[in-house]
């Protein structure tokens, strides 16, 4: 299987709600066409960032339905589809399926603590489901489980895994997954805060939360990897993280934060979902303030 159309920036893509907090068709498409247009690869739907563990089984499938309808055939596109049982998980998967997307992805299982037997069963029968190639999401401060290297092997013995997105912080992690996973295997790197260092490590690719926020800042890190040029790949990689750290300063979930920042950027999507909390109060005035940051570091390398 060629894997090229895997090699890129990634964002993960945020949830859109309408004004009441519903899942919304427009606002959705929306956000699909706004980052086509900025030239990135691909898109993760149904992650971390697009509140999967906060939406209900129909409203991920609509997400999932609206993303393929725009962008089907033009940008790659992965479907996470991990849900608290492995029935969601499936139903999610064959759907994705059936909307052409081009590769399924899923974290562990949450909230209960399983032996790695049922991790690995959890996986498989996901992987089983469908013919479309499958990508582990190993991100073990959210989910408490750290992908261990015996069940990583024993996983990509099955040719259906093309590959890991990697979100735990080590970046060894990224060069050990990529040593045992070999050269026809993509290793994405997770961490937005380590983007460059993975990728010289190892990593293939990038899929990130905080991408969309600023696609403009990745593409040219990305460039900038790729060309060899690395004085500049890390100047890059220190603004990105400058403007990480302002998107986590305020009170409210950084990914509220990443939606009235869009918003500025000329993209509603909503706000996001209870429990997580929305931008609030005075600190409504400085979201100008991060996308000054946004503005002047897209200027500042020419994209």
């Amino acid at each position: 299987m060629k894997l090229d159309k895997f090699k890129g920036i990634i964002p993960a893509f945020y949830a859109c709600y309408d004004d009441l907090g519903e899942i919304s068709e427009d606002r959705t498409k929306d956000l699909c066409n706004y980052l086509y247009e900025k030239g990135v690869k691909g898109l993760y739907v149904g992650g971390s960032s697009g509140e999967c563990i906060y939406q209900n089984l129909e409203e991920r499938k609509a997400t999932l339905k609206y993303a393929a309808e725009a962008l089907k055939g033009k940008l790659t596109l992965i479907a996470h589809v991990g849900a608290p049982s492995t029935r969601e998980s499936r139903i999610l998967a064959k759907y994705a399926e059936e909307l052409g997307y081009d590769a399924l992805s899923a974290i562990p299982p949450i909230y209960f603590k399983l032996p790695e037997n049922s991790i690995y069963k959890y996986w498989t029968e996901i992987i089983e489901s469908t013919e479309l190639p499958f990508i582990i999401y190993n991100i073990p401060q959210t989910t408490g489980y750290n992908l261990s290297i015996n069940l990583f092997k024993k996983l990509i013995e099955n040719k259906k895994v093309i590959g890991v997105k990697n979100s735990s912080m080590p970046v060894m992690d990224i060069e050990r997954f990529k040593a045992a996973g070999g050269e026809n295997f993509i290793v994405f790197n997770g961490p937005d805060e380590q983007y460059v260092s993975g990728r010289i490590i190892g990593a293939d690719s990038g899929i990130g939360g905080t991408y969309a926020a600023m696609p403009e800042l990745f593409l040219k890190a990305e460039e900038f990897v790729s060309s060899g040029n690395f004085e500049q790949a890390g100047k890059i990689q220190r603004d990105i993280n400058d403007i990480i750290i302002a998107l986590c300063s305020l009170n409210g979930h950084m990914y509220s934060v990443i939606k009235e920042v869009l918003k500025l950027r000329g993209v509603n999507v909503g706000s996001v979902r209870g429990p997580l909390e929305p931008v609030h109060g005075e600190d409504l005035n400085k979201i100008e303030r991060i996308k000054d940051l946004i503005d002047s570091a897209i200027l500042k390398y020419g994209r």
